[in-house]
């Protein structure tokens, strides 16, 4: 068993991969300074002796003994990341500058998650991991878009400069339980403002695309992705099943049973038309693909959503 150490590790996939590495035995160290991540996600390990939180910034640096690190702290929505764009563009930079010279000084293996957006608004479709990207250096979402691409750059001149085990995945979109509900992102907006009865609101006509991957099935694929020997990605992670973002307000409205009228909104800047991944690579390399259907997900997700809303 490992003593692993998860940056963002109270935050919405954070929370999920922390909850699998205890049931499989390993002593996990979560850190997170809590500005999207929530400690009611965590709470339920707090008596576990194979369990710590420690709440600290990672722009700040810390040494601690662990085998494993999967650095996931950063604010993965708009809403978040714009908030606060400076901080984030450091969150990115900075924390894993520390992430990985903490991985360096102890020998331990690393895993960086970053992100879709590093493709931008792609110009290719589906993006492949060899896709460069299209991405406005000055724009809305540069803080996360470019703070992710240096965090990349970071973790790949550490690879090969110091030796170091260091991965790199990129996440597309993923929904699931401990979504924020106020995180901007599509699919809990919409779950939001449908178990409420509000009207949903879809930015431009909605016939952009997105692609939906379950968080349990994205965990198995960063799990997936650490275990493996000799491999350093970057790899795609998500779920090649397109939606327009009309179908999936549709599916919400069915799911949910609401009578929520749907409204239009302009497109804001920057925001991409299709988002998919071509997942061959983690097919082939790391025998991994989604296995829970964006219909059985949503349901689960509104579940989750609906016990949580009644408790306000």
């Amino acid at each position: 068993m490992s003593r692993i150490l998860i940056t963002g590790g109270a935050g919405f996939i954070g929370s999920h991969l922390t909850d699998v590495l205890l049931q499989e035995g390993h002593d996990v160290i979560v850190l997170d300074n809590l500005f999207t991540g929530r400690k009611v996600n965590i709470e339920r390990h707090l008596q576990n002796p194979k369990f710590e939180f420690i709440r600290h910034d990672v722009t700040e640096p810390i040494l601690l003994e662990v085998e494993e690190i999967y650095h996931l702290a950063c604010p993965a929505s708009p809403v978040h990341y714009q908030h606060n764009p400076i901080k984030t563009v450091k969150t990115n930079v900075m924390g894993t500058i520390h992430m990985l010279g903490l991985a360096k000084r102890i020998g331990a293996r690393f895993l960086l998650a970053s992100t879709s957006e590093v493709y931008g608004d792609p110009e290719q479709h589906p993006q492949k991991e060899s896709y460069h990207g299209n991405v406005n250096p000055v724009g809305p979402r540069s803080c996360y878009d470019e703070g992710k691409r240096v965090a990349e750059t970071l973790t790949h001149n550490y690879a090969q400069e110091h030796e170091l085990d260091a991965k790199i995945i990129r996440i597309f979109n993923t929904y699931g339980p401990r979504m924020l509900f106020d995180d901007g992102r599509v699919v809990s907006n919409f779950i939001v403002q449908a178990l409420k009865g509000d009207d949903i609101t879809i930015y431009g006509e909605g016939q952009q695309t997105r692609s939906f991957c379950y968080v349990s099935d994205l965990v198995t694929g960063i799990k997936a992705t650490m275990n493996k020997h000799g491999f350093h990605g970057p790899v795609n992670l998500g779920n090649p099943e397109e939606f327009t973002i009309m179908q999936l307000a549709e599916m919400i409205l069915e799911y949910t049973g609401s009578k929520s009228k749907i409204v239009y909104q302009p497109l804001p800047q920057d925001d991409p038309t299709r988002r998919k991944p071509d997942i061959s690579l983690a097919e082939k390399t790391l025998g991994w693909k989604p296995a829970v259907k964006v219909e059985d997900g949503l349901k689960e997700t509104i579940s989750e959503f609906k016990s949580r809303l009644e408790k306000l």
